[in-house]
């Protein structure tokens, strides 16, 4: 086999779910754990971690469905589907976070994985995640493919930013157009209102992309973008932020389905960009 011309990217061809991956570009340094729900289990820069740690946390992928479904019930036509109960009374953030991942390939600073969608997901499809690293940048994008019939789904990511990075605590500044008026229930009323000061558990849309900044005053000023409309944040705990970019609000699968066909593949992107201060 001839080597790689110089200066090319080595390609690692992966069939594997067991390892880690672990990606670096300059002193920045990132760990995907295919095995638990390709889930970004690490995130450092200059050797600052920035996600919270733990079984739980770091940055895992949504799909086939986002935030709460109510009562767990979705329809889809004249079929009803229940799925688990795993934030009783509802379902929520989807089947893959549970599932291993395969990797399809990765070099120093990209990777792609793939998962089949699995029971409890009443449909044969395909989940796609790529992760591409920076010295300044990290961009995610996710794909769900309908292999057989079409199905309603959505996507996106659930990141735990760490709320403090040494003695410096962060803020949360965005402008979105309106918030999804939470009920009891913590599902969206249906209703839009104006955006409402924190803490938040809530849906926000941003018509013209999300763009939300997190500020580590002294440290680290950390900016989330995408083409999509919706964004969950959620900032009740001590520990940690969450800056959710996702392609449409809780309970979506019921009152905004986005349906994927096997020649119309729900695609989603986000891009986090940083600078040191």
């Amino acid at each position: 086999m001839r080597p790689p011309p110089r200066g090319a990217s080595r390609v690692r061809r992966v069939n594997s779910s067991e390892e880690n991956v672990r990606l670096t570009a300059g002193d920045v340094e990132l760990t995907v754990a295919p095995r638990h729900g390709c889930r970004i289990e690490s995130l450092a820069i200059g050797g600052t971690e920035l996600l919270r740690q733990g079984e739980r946390y770091g940055c895992f992928p949504m799909a086939p469905w986002c935030g709460r479904i109510e009562n767990g019930v979705f329809r889809d036509g004249a079929d009803r589907y229940q799925m688990p109960l795993n934030a009783a009374p509802h379902a929520i953030h989807g089947t893959v976070r549970d599932q291993p991942w395969r990797t399809a390939r990765h070099t120093a600073t990209e990777a792609a994985f793939t998962c089949e969608l699995a029971e409890p997901w009443p449909y044969p499809g395909r989940a796609t995640q790529v992760v591409e690293l920076g010295e300044d940048s990290l961009t995610l994008r996710m794909g769900i493919e309908a292999t057989e019939n079409s199905f309603p789904a959505q996507a996106g990511w659930h990141p735990w930013f760490r709320r403090v990075l040494g003695d410096s605590e962060v803020r949360i500044d965005f402008d979105p157009a309106w918030q999804e008026e939470r009920g009891g229930d913590h599902l969206p009323t249906g209703r839009r209102i104006d955006p409402l000061p924190g803490p938040w558990d809530d849906c926000f849309g941003m018509p013209d992309g999300v763009r939300v900044t997190l500020t580590w005053p002294g440290r680290l000023e950390l900016t989330v973008t995408g083409r999509t409309e919706w964004v969950v944040i959620y900032d009740e705990q001590p520990e940690a932020v969450c800056v959710e970019p996702q392609s449409g609000p809780p309970n979506g699968l019921n009152t905004l389905p986005r349906l994927v066909t096997p020649i119309d593949p729900l695609e989603i992107e986000t891009t986090w960009t940083w600078r040191r201060l």
